[in-house]
């Protein structure tokens, strides 16, 4: 018989941080993220100079929740321009989800609008990763100029997200035909 193994103290502050940062903001007390986690404030600040640090710590480790869609070591033959569209498709169906709410990143930037922050600069490396991330494969798909491209397709990324988050548009049969376009017109193959 085998039996799960606990998360501990800090696995469950970073969870609860990243569910009510997603669902809430970053305006949430520490008294709620405490008892979200089943822990008391004393092992919160035991483990987190503050919440600003724990929300940080949060974000870092849950920056694979921006892009589940990168694609994984087993997809690395797929074209540069394959990798692209697929992240866009997989947005698609991640907007389409019930309770979808955008990027989690964005929205910290946005709320916290301080760059200074350190959930504010957890965020913006996580969104930097993405753009290099980006860049990476218009260069390797021959697209005439890497860098614009990279921000375009961020641009669009975010935009995406953004829109789908506040439910003012849905994704589907709009932002595939979008990347393709841009990618087209950057000449990638």
């Amino acid at each position: 018989m085998t039996s799960k193994v606990k998360p501990s103290t800090r696995e469950r502050l970073l969870d609860a941080a990243a569910a009510f940062t997603c669902r809430h903001g970053v305006g949430i007390s520490v008294e709620a993220l405490c008892k979200a986690a089943g822990v008391s404030k004393r092992s919160l600040y035991q483990l987190f100079d503050s919440k600003d640090e724990l929300l940080a710590a949060s974000l870092e480790e849950h920056a694979a929740a921006l892009v589940p869609v990168l694609p994984s070591p087993a997809d690395e033959g797929c074209s540069a321009r394959e990798s692209i569209l697929h992240i866009f498709e997989q947005l698609e169906l991640q907007a389409g989800a019930p309770g979808f709410r955008g990027c989690w990143y964005l929205a910290v930037q946005i709320e916290l609008k301080d760059q200074g922050h350190p959930a504010s600069k957890a965020a913006h490396r996580a969104k930097a990763n993405l753009t290099a991330f980006f860049r990476s494969q218009a260069e390797r798909g021959g697209a005439s100029d890497p860098d614009l491209l990279a921000r375009q397709l961020s641009l669009l990324f975010d935009g995406a997200n953004a829109r789908a988050g506040i439910g003012a548009d849905t994704l589907t049969g709009l932002v595939t035909p979008t990347v393709t376009t841009l990618l087209d017109a950057a000449g990638m193959h």
